[in-house]
């Protein structure tokens, strides 16, 4: 397994200028070189959080590697060397593994051919957390059948669906509303809620259109789920590495059509919220560093140590109960409040977890006074053309707020293009400030 040591440090010294032969790679752009012997990291989607991953490497004396579909991606901005390729694609994803020779694999997103890191993992590369966990996330049948009944974890009445017709009888089975979900797909695409048996048409229709790769033909088998009496949802970031299994202060949410608006840390919830989420959350973990240790069949893959950060999503009922959602392994969009609200950020602790360095609960504590509170919110930019941000004098003038701008080429529509950090007093004082942060920004679009 690839990890960082003093004779890793002191061999990047190195930084001569050099060339490279054509990969063959549809685009790449060659950085910075290190040394002959750095650890080499390679990133599949570099996007904003591949780009904190990537600073958080690179800070560690990382070589990166960055990969996205289109060029410019915000990690390919900061990255030793950028590719452009199709990562779903099987034959691109293998020619870039073998063109870049990585020690380590790390995941970014969930549209990826997942054969591929099996394979890459065969041969002794190391995939964070692991090839089998990174399939068993993407797909929620196996991730609901890990955590319901193998893991016994607190989850909504659900059932799956492979035709209408099974679909009508398992939202018959969990009773109307219901949520219908492809078992793959991100962000809320193909998700509805469906009132009674007159929509589960429409909801089938819904589900495939919305499911991931839904341009290849095929059928996606979907999850039917119990409408259950939401209060409020926690993300709570959780830390497997070489020390074990640790759990950040949870943090709070506020969400728009499947997309988050709104962060903040430490969520103020009763004691027995948080403790029954940090129990579940730590539990799902384990099962799923323990299902790396398994390995796919029984059979244990070199490397597979299931290390790394985890965003376990809850939800919390209206009578306290506190409910198992999903699980993202990866840093996760609502984690970005940690860039101002801990001491290491979540992709700060990601990078070392994953280069086997120990992480442990002093690691994982707030860098905030008692009672004080951070918040988050994402700049969503909606228009054509290239966006600038302007008025940052004014936007960033009060004590305690940062922005980070993540530097996508161009929108088409609407998209995440920055978010805004602040801390305050209370998290309700944070909130306000972020907003404010915001809403003081000149942006322009074309």
């Amino acid at each position: 397994m690839a990890k960082l040591d003093q004779a890793d440090l002191a061999d990047i010294a190195d930084n001569s200028p050099t060339t490279s032969a054509a990969s063959g790679m549809a685009a790449r752009r060659v950085g910075t070189p290190l040394g002959a012997h750095p650890v080499r990291v390679l990133l599949l989607g570099s996007g904003e959080l591949g780009k904190e991953v990537a600073i958080a490497l690179m800070r560690l004396g990382v070589w990166v590697g960055a990969a996205d579909s289109y060029a410019g991606a915000p990690a390919a901005q900061v990255a030793h060397e950028s590719f452009v390729v199709d990562m779903a694609n099987a034959d691109e994803l293998r020619k870039l593994i073998a063109d870049v020779h990585p020690d380590i694999i790390v995941p970014e997103v969930e549209a990826i051919a997942t054969s591929e890191l099996t394979d890459a993992a065969r041969s002794g590369i190391q995939v964070v957390p692991s090839a089998e966990v990174a399939q068993t996330c993407m797909d929620r049948e196996k991730l609901r059948t890990l955590a319901h009944d193998e893991l016994g974890l607190p989850t909504s009445d659900y059932r799956f669906a492979g035709t209408p017709g099974e679909l009508e009888a398992g939202a018959e089975a969990v009773g109307y509303p219901c949520v219908v979900k492809p078992v793959m797909s991100s962000s809320g695409h193909g998700q509805s809620v469906v009132r009674d048996a007159s929509g589960i048409e429409a909801a089938w229709e819904e589900a495939q259109h919305g499911r991931r790769a839904a341009g290849e033909g095929g059928v996606s088998r979907v999850v039917v789920e119990q409408l259950v009496d939401l209060d409020y949802e926690l993300t709570m970031l959780t830390v497997a590495s070489s020390a074990g299994i640790v759990v950040c202060q949870p943090i709070g949410q506020r969400q728009e059509s499947g997309d988050y608006r709104e962060s903040w840390q430490p969520a103020d919830v009763p004691v027995s919220v948080y403790e029954d989420a940090e129990r579940i959350a730590k539990a799902a973990v384990a099962g799923l560093v323990d299902l790396s240790a398994r390995g796919a069949d029984g059979k244990p893959l070199p490397n597979e140590t299931g290390w790394g950060v985890y965003g376990v999503e809850l939800f919390v009922l209206k009578d306290g109960t506190v409910l198992f959602n999903e699980v993202s392994p990866r840093p996760h969009d609502t984690g970005m409040v940690t860039m101002i609200s801990q001491h290491l950020s979540e992709f700060d602790l990601h990078a070392r977890a994953i280069l086997g360095i120990p992480v442990t609960d002093a690691h994982v504590a707030l860098a905030l006074p008692k009672y004080a509170g951070a918040a988050s919110h994402p700049i969503v930019v909606e228009g054509d053309g290239e966006v600038s941000f302007g008025n940052l004098d004014v936007a960033l003038r009060q004590p305690g707020t940062d922005l980070r701008v993540f530097a996508k080429p161009e929108v088409h529509g609407h998209r995440r293009m920055g978010v805004a950090l602040a801390t305050g007093s209370d998290i309700e004082e944070a909130r306000i400030k972020a907003t404010q942060l915001v809403q003081a920004l000149a942006i322009q679009v074309g």
